[in-house]
């Protein structure tokens, strides 16, 4: 029986569509926040002039509105219509996409990359981690592959960040219209580095960051805010690259780590998880399924992102290396090149 191969790849007319759909996000400028809208005219005063708002779904469910301008500001309604315009046709895109097999995480993901990316955060140098990075890499290397779906959001911020001035956190994700709240940190007298919204498998939050231990809690001043602590993450947040990703209906430029570095990282993380056997499961199959896009893709960088690594990193990867040749059974090429970094 042969083995099953990890991924296969989007047809060259599809990966076009979405690279032109992310390169047109990436010179938007920011976004407009939930559905493209409608313009609607108001009087709030009797008697008095009149103005545009637009009227749009900020988060799912919750009607809203934003102010345009007055009715003779033809230039700001003109503005508006433009951009409202653009938000339909990237709603339309997404749709399409999603339809095609790209992974597309949903309207609360949306709203909160929005606001961070409106907000100048990812390019300040916050960066998407975890499993929600794995699915924008996916999209990014133009390969369909099962995903698992999550309902956490994790960031990571090398200190400091290249912000010019603060950017509270917990305000930035207040200002969504999501009801997030504080998630209690153990022992109590440690601040929070998380926040979720209510319910047992509602939206979740965090921020990490770099350091020797895990799970240490370390002030980030500039987005008045803590973060936990992963080892090597320094490492994996070098050099991290822009990109994009899909939730909603919309498309949001962020941050991601090189995906070589997410491989080697996610594998060392795995060794990491005592007693969290289905999290370390996952950690390896996205490691190997990123592995074999990668060798496919871009010869030599999975080697690069190896040999980049600190060696205390490296050596608990090591015991992996039969189970992630089994796994690349279907990918002769990433076997090579994996049993070549750990031999």
């Amino acid at each position: 029986m042969n083995p099953r191969p990890l991924f296969d790849r989007h047809e060259p007319a599809f990966r076009s569509q979405y690279a032109e759909l992310k390169e047109r996000a990436r010179y938007a400028g920011p976004l407009l926040a939930g559905s493209p809208g409608t313009l609607a005219r108001r009087s709030p005063n009797p008697g008095g002039r009149d103005y545009w708002y637009r009227v749009y779904y900020g988060s799912p469910g919750k009607q809203a509105e934003q102010f345009v301008g007055s009715v003779d500001d033809a230039e700001a309604q003109e503005a508006m219509r433009e951009r409202m315009a653009f938000a339909a046709w990237m709603q339309a895109q997404v749709v399409a996409l999603r339809k095609l097999g790209f992974q597309v995480a949903d309207k609360k993901v949306a709203r909160v990359l929005v606001e961070l990316h409106n907000h100048g955060a990812f390019a300040a140098g916050l960066t998407m981690v975890g499993t929600i990075a794995h699915m924008a890499w996916l999209n990014e290397l133009g390969a369909r592959a099962v995903a698992t779906g999550t309902q956490d959001i994790d960031f990571a911020a090398r200190i400091p960040l290249k912000l010019a001035a603060a950017l509270p956190f917990r305000q930035t994700l207040a200002a969504t219209g999501l009801p997030f709240v504080k998630v209690p940190n153990l022992p109590s007298s440690k601040p929070s580095t998380s926040v979720k919204l209510r319910g047992a498998d509602a939206l979740r939050v965090d921020l990490l960051a770099p350091g020797r231990a895990l799970g240490q809690t370390i002030a980030v001043p500039q987005l008045d805010w803590h973060a936990q602590t992963v080892p090597f993450y320094d490492y994996m947040l070098e050099d991290s690259e822009h990109a994009a990703m899909l939730a909603g209906g919309q498309c949001i430029p962020v941050r991601l780590p090189q995906a070589a570095r997410m491989v080697w990282h996610k594998l060392y993380s795995s060794t990491q998880r005592a007693g969290s056997r289905e999290k370390a499961s996952k950690d390896r199959q996205q490691a190997a399924t990123l592995a074999a896009i990668l060798v496919d893709d871009q010869p030599g960088t999975l080697e690069q992102g190896w040999r980049a690594a600190p060696r205390a990193m490296r050596q608990p990867i090591h015991v992996l290396k039969m189970s992630l040749l089994e796994q690349l059974a279907a990918h002769p090429q990433a076997r090579e090149a994996v049993a070549e970094c750990l031999k």
